[in-house]
């Protein structure tokens, strides 16, 4: 299969992958999502329902600029889009990305009204659904060394 052990990354700067360098923060803002949805439930407070709307909205945009990375990695290496794996991962974000979408988006009119029941659900299946994307792509990047530089190696 032609181009099948082309794996590093096309979309770096300085042999930095941009993918893997701007995942991290739409992970971390949807625990924090999740978080404030719970210290809300626990306190009442409406500071924590607005850092959740903040939270949510954030790991959405970042994402989103992830997401286009990461899809330009997948079209343009051909190691990347010859590997059945990559599409899983790919199809799995995007599923994330809808959930994280929606959760900003159903807070935007009304954030303390929006966390119980619906938000913290939808916060906690986030949670979930960035275990399982993460868990495809650290497979990827880890088992076959997918989008990363061979400066590196």
């Amino acid at each position: 299969m032609p181009g099948f052990h082309q794996t590093s990354s096309a979309i770096a700067i300085a042999g930095h992958p941009l993918h893997a360098m701007s995942v991290a923060f739409p992970i971390a803002l949807t625990f924090c999502t999740f978080g404030a949805d719970v210290f809300y439930w626990w306190t009442g407070d409406s500071f924590w329902a607005r850092a959740a709307l903040w939270a949510a909205g954030m790991a959405f945009l970042i994402g989103v600029a992830a997401a286009f990375t990461g899809t330009l990695e997948l079209l343009f290496v051909p190691g990347i889009r010859a590997r059945a794996a990559a599409w899983t991962h790919a199809a799995i974000a995007v599923v994330l990305l809808s959930i994280l979408g929606a959760n900003w988006g159903y807070r935007l009119y009304g954030y303390e009204q929006a966390v119980l029941p619906y938000g913290i659900l939808l916060s906690a299946f986030s949670v979930f659904m960035v275990g399982a994307t993460g868990w495809h792509g650290g497979k990827l990047v880890f088992d076959y060394h997918l989008g990363t530089s061979e400066t590196g190696n």
